[in-house]
């Protein structure tokens, strides 16, 4: 399962990991950081799918995915979907 981590003290609160996500797992916090900033947290963390589109538009790097236990992958890259490729 996918384990988002969120630096509280490190986000500034642009919102653009909220907006990436497809799955809703990240909200804003009411709370405030030590720099002023409403953070962002995980609202929802067992939708999380891995997909890491948080971590990388977070133009602060205040998010990191971790993965533990099994990871299912939608598609299997190994082989094509048709023969003859």
């Amino acid at each position: 399962m996918p384990r988002v981590t969120i630096d509280r003290e490190r986000c500034k609160g642009c919102g653009l990991c909220v907006h990436a996500c497809p799955q809703g797992v990240l909200a804003m916090s009411r709370e405030i950081n030590a720099k002023g900033y409403f953070f962002a947290h995980k609202a929802r963390p067992w939708d999380c799918l891995g997909c890491r589109l948080c971590a990388i538009t977070c133009p602060d790097v205040a998010i990191s995915i971790g993965l533990s236990g099994t990871f299912v992958h939608p598609f299997d890259y190994e082989e094509a979907p048709w023969p003859g490729c």
